[in-house]
């Protein structure tokens, strides 16, 4: 009789569904591309074909799936880079992340889109890039690409390392199969006290941390003269900031909006999508609300508008250093929440809804700090914002307490690169042999 391990089981699984699945490999990919989700010029990439060569020396292939990981391990890319000597493959899946990216890496480190989890990707992927060691950041468990890497002795370790309520739920019912998956990951770095908790339960080994990169991930950049314009622009208009939100966060915001504009009719809210694409959709919802609108990707300013869509790339830290207070998305819909160290380190008071299952650690730093104040809807939203608006000063006093959780976090970094020493070293030693 022939059985199976669970990561044995899973691998399996993996392979019969791409088996199935492969006739709709391209429309998918070409539908994807229609969508604005792939990079039409870099399809070859998705299926392990290369677009540029490998570097001679030794090589680290980080992987992050999209921008907000990709940003927090930019600090570790570069002690790699310039601490260790060593070249870099960052590999994203999104078209933004790729984009960002691109201008971010330092030398010796470039940009790939990751390889579909399918045998004959993976396999093209690793023939031509021989990475020395593999760094993955969060929850990116693909069972065809781990299990190459096992095959390939390939050491390897994972920072920042997620698990949510849900998936372990899954995992647990499938026996060992996370743990096998990630047998010969060392370290495994949990991203926060309840995420070390999850993958231990699940028998995983060599559990390093909490540590989140996110402290050291840098201040986002603003344009000064961008900054000036806008504030030229708005005089001493109130207004506020919801950041880096999701579909349904920004009928809450609008609703919060009515009910506050009755108090302060030149009231000006910013929505910061995190995907700015989604421009066109929140534009008309808005007018829907029927309020004014202005987009920033039109190249315009608020004006004299209600709400001002800022539906760009790369200005996050701008609009931060302009709202005296932010709202952080993804945290009230079911996102687990996005960074809010950002905002904490720009003198923002923050706001933030009931999921931070992302960033239980810092949220809860923070709100002993007195420096962020949970929001369920648009009422709890509204008063939120309605006191803070009436007294600046008690904005001031979270803003102040929030940056100062922001500067104790700091110093991740260093620690994290120390634990993946090991790794570093067998990846010198194996580029060595070769």
């Amino acid at each position: 009789m022939v059985t199976f391990s669970g990561a044995s089981a899973v691998l399996l699984a993996s392979r019969m569904a791409w088996a199935a699945a492969t006739p709709a490999v391209g429309p998918v990919l070409r539908a994807r591309v229609r969508s604005g989700r792939e990079d039409p010029n870099r399809l070859g990439e998705r299926l392990g074909y290369p677009s540029v060569a490998r570097p001679l020396g030794p090589l680290c292939w980080v992987h992050a799936a999209s921008l907000g990981e990709a940003r927090s391990v930019e600090p570790i890319i570069r002690r790699l880079v310039d601490d260790h000597g060593m070249d870099v493959l960052m590999t994203t899946v999104t078209v933004t992340s790729a984009r960002v990216m691109a201008q971010a890496l330092p030398p010796r480190a470039r940009h790939q889109f990751a390889p579909l989890d399918r045998r004959s990707a993976v396999d093209r992927f690793l023939e031509h890039w021989r990475p020395d060691c593999a760094l993955r950041v969060e929850s990116e468990i693909w069972p065809e690409t781990l299990s190459a890497l096992t095959r390939r002795r390939i050491p390897r370790a994972i920072v920042q390392a997620r698990l949510s309520a849900r998936s372990a739920t899954r995992w647990r019912w499938l026996g060992g199969a996370l743990r096998q998956l990630l047998d010969g990951f060392d370290p495994v770095i949990a991203q926060t006290t309840v995420d070390r908790k999850r993958l231990a339960n699940l028998g995983v080994a060599h559990l390093q941390g909490p540590f989140n990169l996110k402290a050291d991930a840098g201040v986002p950049e603003s344009d000064p003269a961008s900054l000036a314009a806008l504030r030229n622009d708005l005089g001493q208009r109130p207004l506020w900031l919801a950041a880096s939100t999701h579909p349904g966060e920004e009928t809450i915001a609008l609703d919060a909006h009515a009910r506050l504009s009755r108090r302060w009719p030149d009231l000006l809210t910013i929505l910061l999508p995190r995907h700015p694409d989604r421009g066109d959709s929140i534009e008309a919802q808005v007018r829907k609300c029927g309020l004014t609108v202005r987009r920033r990707s039109l190249g315009v300013m608020p004006g004299d508008a209600n709400v001002y869509v800022a539906d760009t790339l790369g200005e996050t830290g701008l609009f931060y250093r302009l709202a005296p207070v932010a709202l952080v998305g993804g945290t009230l819909a079911p996102r687990g929440g996005h960074n809010l160290l950002e905002p904490a380190q720009l003198d923002c008071a923050i706001l933030h809804g009931p999921d931070v299952a992302n960033v239980v650690d810092v949220a809860t730093e923070l709100k002993q700090a007195g420096a962020a104040t949970e929001v369920v809807d648009a009422d709890t939203l509204a008063g939120a914002l309605s006191h803070l608006l009436e007294q600046p000063a008690a904005a001031e006093r979270m803003a102040s307490a929030a940056k100062q959780v922001a500067a104790r976090s700091r110093g991740v970094t260093t620690q994290v690169t120390e634990l993946l020493g090991p790794m570093i070293a067998a990846a010198k030693v194996a580029h060595a042999r070769t």
